[in-house]
């Protein structure tokens, strides 16, 4: 080929291409229909595709993040991205898919208890203790939601009960969910969002502001015993989370207690900060 044919002689044919760039024709073909790598040059008459040697580490980066069961849009995010950019890019999705592996790596071993019958060896992996909460006026954000919805509501519903707390007196012990009826993929609740105040005039002035579309109300959590299970933030994904409210069951039943209110889930830890192996939320049963 010649630039009197029409096209620069440093163009490399697609299967020389490939060749040096250890990749097939065909994905190469996909790359450039997905948008992640065209061709330099695309002959009208002939439908040849031709690309520049340039394009060979573009073309290896593409392939390698593939491997990384990278969606396609992150793709082009970072082979678009320059240096430190990219590699920012990259590091933000792999951090997401090591909190994705750590939560299917804990539902696997809760079905794999559960398919083999081993329901309290399972259990035992969960250390239940007892503790004795006091009274407390709690702010509270109440609404019917299914599982997974949870991972949304959850923290937008703790975090407006935590602004609201701000003109209460501050917020006195760590925020709760109350689930009321069962949450799952069919059933929705309702569950109760609960921060704990420390005024419980101003929290009920608060609350009276936001008016009945904000859905914030205020009441007082009696004193109660709750036995409870440390989990990790892996653990707090549904339905793994399940086998640390079965252990708690189980555990209080063993010992001749019985359940005395809804369960709850008691998050002590900063969420964001907490890494997939982090413990950041006690399962809870009010017992006596």
């Amino acid at each position: 080929m010649t630039e009197d044919d029409g096209v620069d002689e440093d163009l490399l044919t697609i299967g020389a291409f490939a060749s040096r760039a250890r990749l097939s024709a065909k994905a190469l073909r996909l790359y450039d229909r997905l948008g992640l790598l065209a061709p330099a040059y695309v002959d009208e008459a002939s439908g040849y595709r031709y690309y520049r040697a340039g394009q060979i580490e573009r073309a290896r980066l593409v392939a390698l993040l593939r491997q990384l069961d990278m969606p396609l849009a992150r793709i082009a995010d970072v082979v678009e991205a320059r240096g430190t950019e990219a590699a920012a890019l990259l590091a933000a999705y792999w951090e997401g898919a090591e909190e994705r592996f750590a939560s299917q790596r804990a539902l696997a071993d809760y079905l794999r208890g559960r398919l083999s019958g081993r329901s309290s060896e399972m259990y035992e992996k969960f250390a239940v203790e007892t503790a004795e909460v006091p009274e407390r006026v709690v702010l509270t954000e109440k609404r019917h939601v299914l599982a997974p919805e949870l991972p949304v509501w959850i923290p937008g519903s703790l975090g407006r009960l935590e602004e609201g707390a701000r003109e209460a007196g501050g917020v006195t012990a760590p925020p709760f969910v109350v689930y009321h009826a069962e949450v799952t993929m069919e059933s929705d609740g309702p569950a109760e969002a609960c921060v704990p105040v420390a005024d419980e005039a101003a929290a009920r002035a608060w609350a009276e502001r936001q008016g009945r579309a904000g859905g914030a109300g205020v009441r007082v959590e009696p004193a109660r015993r709750i036995a409870f299970a440390r989990i990790t933030k892996a653990q707090v994904a549904h339905p793994q989370i399940l086998a640390a409210f079965e252990a708690v069951e189980s555990w209080a039943a063993e010992r001749g207690l019985s359940v005395d209110g809804p369960c709850r889930e008691i998050y002590f830890a900063d969420w964001d900060a907490a890494g997939p192996q982090d413990p950041v939320c006690d399962v809870a049963f009010p017992v006596r």
